[in-house]
Parts: structure tokens; C-alpha cells; sequence
């Protein structure tokens, strides 16, 4: 009898003790989590209608890439708080393209990382001539054997393309282009570009020569902290030093600029940027722009094309750069 009564007390205690703890919490437990909730709502909606710059663009993201040429594509804005620069919008941003002469942005980097003084003068090598013409390269306009300043090489390299003084610069740093190369894939390493693979300092196809349009804007963020390569970068001409080759020098003008109806775009300008075409890489292009006070960098790949056709390329680039300049226009609410 004892036996039994224990156990039905010990029963009924277990059960009383389940349903208090099914019993709903009340007081302070319960709203102090509900007001939190309610704050942090209520930060979020005010801020969704304050901030006319990353909250909107992150919201449109589909809308500001739609209809472009380009099937490869990333727009980041840089934080003058920091410094940094933040993703705003991708698309297939890590799929692997060949960069082509987009790839002369590091080469670029590197001569300016390497040189102290431009004004010094470096000899275009004959050897360098023959591959280059028979590889149909884009070129600068510089003669085999002509003594140009290293000025003139690296506005060759960013405005007219010139695999010429690629490969001048890389022989000038390095002894050549091979051991160039060694330097442009260890400094790809260094920025963190982990899809990208360089085989020469000019960009012409081959295989194994490789990046995304993602690691092209990590390397172009990284490029324009250089005032040099800034400089040279957001130019749109450039007259060489005379030489007796050209004893009025030689006028470099940007392919951008020379495709580009006008850089104003919705809110501010295009300020710069390195075009690209092979026909395995398609027409590629990486811009920067200053929109309404905040700069913006844009890297696009593998539009249909040709030099012979429209620029496609360019064209995305002021579609992105107008619908950013209305997404971000001060005063603008997210729709």
C-alpha cells in the first residue's frame, strides 16, 4: 500500500511540474524581447528611408544589371570612412573569363610599384616587334628602337593599350617577360585574386591565362591608391616626349574615352578606365565613376562583339552608372 501511494505522488508531481513548465512565460520575460524586436524594426525601416546608398542599390541589384551585354559583372563603392570598397551588385562575378587587356591593369601596378623616377628613359627592344605584330596586338604607336620616358610607357600601357610598352616595362623590371610574370602572379597572390592566373603582361589569349571580373575589381581597388596609376588611368590623352621618331611626340589617346559619346552619367562622370577584347574574352571593360560624391568601380566581361562592332562594353557601363546615379540621387526614397 505504501508502494503504490509513493508512486501515485511521484506521478501527479511529475505532471504538475510539466504543465507549469508548459504554462506561457507573462511579464517582463515576455516583453522585454517583444520591444527589441519592435526597436530593431523600427531601425531598420528608418534607416531603409535615410541611407540613399547602399540600401537602395542591395535593394535593386537585379534591376541595375538587367539587360546587360555583359553575362559577367560587379559594381562595389568605395567607403571614404575606411577606405574599403563594398560589393553592391554581381553577377557571375567568380565565373573564370580571360581578361585580356584588362590584364595590363597589373601590369601597369607593377611598374609603378617598381619605378622611382619617371622621367627616366627606357629603350622599346626590336626583338619584342615581330610576335606582336603577327599576334595582331594593340599597340601604342611607338617604334622598335625609340627612347621613350617611363612616363610615356605607362600611359601607353592604360590609354592606347600598347603591348609594346608592356613588354618595354616588363623588361626594364625584370629582364623579361617570363620572370615579369612571376611578380604580376605573386602580387595577384598577395591581393588575394584566388582565380586568377597570368601567362604574359599583355593579355593575349592563351589558355592558362585567366581571373574573374571579381578579382579584377579587387585588383583595380587596390591600383588607384597608386597617384600614379591613378593618374594615368583617369586620363584621356597624353603627349609623349618628343623623340626622332616622333619629334612632335606621340598623342595617346584612352580607348574609353575614344568610344565613350560623353562621361557624364546620371549624378556625375566616368572618371576612367581599361577596355579589353580578344575574341575568345569578348569585349571587357573595368571603369571607374564618381556619382553623386562616392565613387564607383564597374568590371565587365564577355560581351558579344568586336573593335567593329558597337561597344558594347561601354554601353553596359553607362547603363549601370545612369541607374546608380538615379538609385542614389539624395532625397530619392526606395521604391
Amino acid at each position: 500500500m505504501y508502494q503504490r501511494q509513493k508512486h501515485h505522488i511521484t506521478y501527479a508531481r511529475k505532471k504538475e511540474n510539466r504543465r507549469r513548465k508548459k504554462r506561457p512565460a507573462s511579464g517582463p520575460a515576455v516583453f522585454l524581447p517583444v520591444l527589441l524586436s519592435i526597436i530593431v524594426a523600427v531601425t531598420v525601416l528608418l534607416g531603409s528611408w535615410l541611407r540613399t546608398d547602399t540600401s537602395v542599390l542591395t535593394g535593386r541589384a537585379d534591376s541595375l544589371f538587367m539587360d546587360l551585354y555583359s553575362p559577367c559583372a560587379i559594381l562595389t563603392a568605395a567607403d571614404s570612412d575606411n577606405g574599403s570598397w563594398e560589393t553592391l551588385a554581381s553577377q557571375n562575378s567568380d565565373r573564370k573569363m580571360y581578361p585580356a587587356s584588362l590584364t595590363k591593369i597589373m601590369t601597369a601596378l607593377l611598374a609603378v610599384e617598381y619605378t622611382d623616377d619617371f622621367s627616366q628613359t627606357a629603350t622599346l627592344p626590336y626583338p619584342v616587334f615581330p610576335s606582336l605584330y603577327e599576334a595582331n596586338a594593340s599597340m601604342a604607336g611607338f617604334k622598335p628602337g625609340e627612347e621613350v620616358t617611363l612616363w610615356d610607357l605607362l600611359y601607353g600601357i592604360l590609354l592606347p593599350s600598347g603591348a609594346e610598352c608592356c613588354l618595354t616595362f616588363a623588361e626594364h623590371i625584370a629582364g623579361s617577360e617570363g620572370a615579369f610574370v612571376s611578380l604580376m602572379n605573386e602580387k595577384a597572390a598577395e591581393l588575394g585574386m584566388k582565380h586568377t592566373h597570368f601567362c604574359n603582361s599583355t593579355g593575349l589569349h592563351d589558355p592558362n591565362h585567366y581571373s574573374t571580373v571579381k578579382d579584377i575589381s579587387i585588383l583595380l581597388q587596390y591600383a588607384l591608391d597608386c597617384e600614379e596609376f591613378r593618374q594615368a588611368f583617369c586620363s584621356s590623352t597624353w603627349t609623349s616626349t618628343p623623340t626622332v621618331e616622333h619629334p612632335e611626340g606621340l598623342t595617346l589617346s584612352s580607348t574609353l574615352f575614344q568610344n565613350l559619346d560623353s562621361p557624364r552619367v546620371a549624378g556625375g562622370n566616368i572618371l576612367g578606365g581599361k577596355t579589353g577584347y580578344t575574341p575568345e574574352a569578348g569585349l571587357c571593360l573595368a571603369s571607374l565613376a564618381r556619382i553623386n560624391g562616392r565613387e564607383y568601380i564597374l568590371v565587365t566581361a564577355g560581351a558579344e562583339g568586336s573593335h567593329q562592332t558597337a561597344p558594347y562594353h561601354i554601353l553596359d557601363a553607362v547603363r549601370v552608372y545612369t541607374r546608380t546615379g538615379e538609385s542614389t540621387t539624395p532625397g530619392n526614397p526606395p521604391g
